[in-house]
């Protein structure tokens, strides 16, 4: 992650660590409906530069220029990927992360109609159960990310389940 104050990057590695448990998360009710009302479409890859850069437009980001020029690397060679949530022809949320074996990180997403970004993420999350993806790692806990799901566990459990992950031979795409 990049620091907004004087973008340089730092290695993270939180103890606890916020993990989303995907076979116990189901999309709500309010969030099935809305996309049925709005008629939301869900595409992967269809923009992934779109995605992280409206990822980044905050005033206040720790995704960097150079940030953005690694994960664009990343996409192009194949461990990258974006969800976005399309409104008739407008992506109008989204979130990326990286997709190693059975391990999804979460880096961002972004909405520009509220709740959008949730939509995308249920979609992930019933996309990696669909490949037997076994994480969904989010890095860090705030109150949006623990209204998904998101749940602590130690950095011992947290290095278990991810060495189990990528044990695993799942495909992204």
């Amino acid at each position: 992650m990049a620091e907004p104050d004087d973008g340089k990057i730092y290695w993270h590695c939180p103890d606890p660590r916020a993990i989303f448990n995907i076979y116990k998360i189901k999309t709500p009710r309010y969030i099935k409906k809305m996309i049925e009302r709005m008629n939301l479409k869900f595409t992967i890859n269809k923009n992934f530069e779109f995605v992280i850069r409206s990822c980044a437009n905050r005033k206040e980001t720790w995704i960097s220029n150079e940030i953005i020029e690694v994960y664009l690397d990343l996409h192009k060679m194949g461990f990258a990927h974006s969800v976005e949530t399309w409104a008739e022809d407008k992506i109008v949320g989204g979130l990326y992360g990286v997709a190693i074996n059975g391990a999804f990180f979460g880096e961002s997403m972004f909405n520009f109609i509220e709740n959008t970004s949730k939509a995308a993420f249920y979609f992930l999350v019933d996309w990696l159960k669909s490949r037997g993806f076994l994480l969904l790692d989010s890095q860090y806990i705030n109150n949006f990310t623990r209204n998904l799901g998101a749940i602590e566990i130690s950095k011992a459990e947290y290095l278990k389940l991810l060495g189990q992950a990528l044990k695993l031979k799942c495909s992204f795409i």
